[in-house]
């Protein structure tokens, strides 16, 4: 077969997880993959994919932009450029590949792949559907699905683990220092209902540190001030204790890269969980139910999830907790998080012959 577009417009961690699904099509032929401007720095660290291509598409993102009549088409002329033979769109469960699928017949892609409960009429030339319970499994295993529904070889048990390009960058030196004892503590989230409150976060972190745990506190640019303030009661609570405060200091290549040196990680469901999982560390997994952990928990590695799963806000998809004092993760106390990585902590690497996450 010739060039292969794979399509993955959404964050970073749907494109991590869409990676096993992406070297699923490689053994096919080379595969390009066109990402969003939020999930293209995780494109270009899977394994497999010859070249990342970004559009901003007006169908999909937390803040979709507006219609963009002229980026729109010069996509297409883009791709039509390109002579793709086979486009697969990667799409969650409650989104349709429908628009993008118009796209590439516009461009001229002869055979064009996706998962759609809506009738696609000429648009697809394979419409896969996803199993029972609605949304169908994990996101790994629906990816991989549509993979091979597009004619790729199903992968064996290692094929269907997260992974990053290697080798990643050197850890900042203070990180390095610590030769792999430490705790990594993200408490942000690209979407607010899913990670962590203030006060709530530097009380974990509080008992992290003095539980005798070095703490490695993570977040993007705009998270310096939560990451700020769980540090602050971090070292408030253990005046001895290493904290280190990386917010805004780190791309995600660097960031995968501290990931790898820690022990565990505790983060809420968002991106960092399932890059950690690319890397291989284990997860205390906060999770917000807002979203179903059978389709989202981290993959492939050791993983406790903790949080109340049967909250209010459970399957609501809300992007801000519409309960006040985020009570799904506002009670999973530090005893609770210092017991779940003092389990994990020590825990071997993955089963090779598995690839589902251990949630419990």
């Amino acid at each position: 077969m010739g060039r292969i577009l794979a399509v993955r417009l959404d964050s970073d961690g749907d494109v991590l997880l869409t990676g096993p699904a992406v070297r699923a099509l490689a053994r096919l032929g080379p595969v390009d993959l066109l990402a969003s401007p939020a999930g293209a720095a995780a494109a270009r660290l899977l394994p497999d994919v010859a070249e990342v291509l970004v559009h901003a598409a007006p169908w999909s993102g937390f803040r979709p932009p507006a219609v963009d009549r002229e980026a729109t088409l010069a996509l297409v002329d883009e791709l039509a450029g390109r002579g793709y033979d086979l486009a697969v769109v990667f799409t969650s469960y409650h989104q349709s590949p429908l628009p993008m699928a118009l796209l590439a017949r516009l461009a001229g892609i002869a055979r064009v792949v996706g998962t759609s409960e809506d009738y696609p009429g000429s648009l697809l030339d394979v419409r896969h559907r996803r199993a029972d319970p609605p949304g169908g499994g994990h996101e790994v295993e629906a990816g991989v699905e549509l993979a091979v529904a597009a004619g790729a070889p199903a992968p064996d048990g290692p094929g269907l683990r997260l992974a990053v390009r290697r080798p990643l960058p050197d850890p900042p030196a203070e990180v390095a220092a610590l030769d792999g004892d430490f705790v990594v503590l993200h408490p942000g989230a690209s979407v607010p209902s899913r990670g962590l409150v203030p006060g709530h976060a530097g009380s974990l972190a509080a008992g992290l540190a003095a539980a005798g745990h070095a703490v490695v506190v993570t977040g993007g640019p705009g998270e310096r001030e939560l990451a700020a303030a769980t540090a602050a009661a971090a070292r408030a609570a253990a005046p001895g204790a290493t904290v280190l405060d990386l917010a805004g200091r780190t791309d995600l290549p660097g960031l995968a890269a501290v990931l790898d040196a820690a022990r565990c990680t505790v983060v809420g469901n968002t991106g960092p969980a399932h890059l950690a999982a690319a890397v291989g560390t284990p997860v205390v997994s906060l999770f917000s139910p807002v979203v179903p952990p059978e389709r989202w928990a981290p993959w492939g590695v050791p993983v406790v999830l903790l949080g109340d799963q049967q909250a209010p806000c459970r399957d609501s998809r809300a992007r801000d907790c519409p309960v006040p004092g985020h009570p799904c993760l506002s009670g999973v106390g530090p005893a609770a998080v210092v017991a779940a990585v003092e389990r994990l902590a020590g825990h071997p690497a993955p089963d090779p012959e598995g690839g589902r996450a251990c949630a419990s």
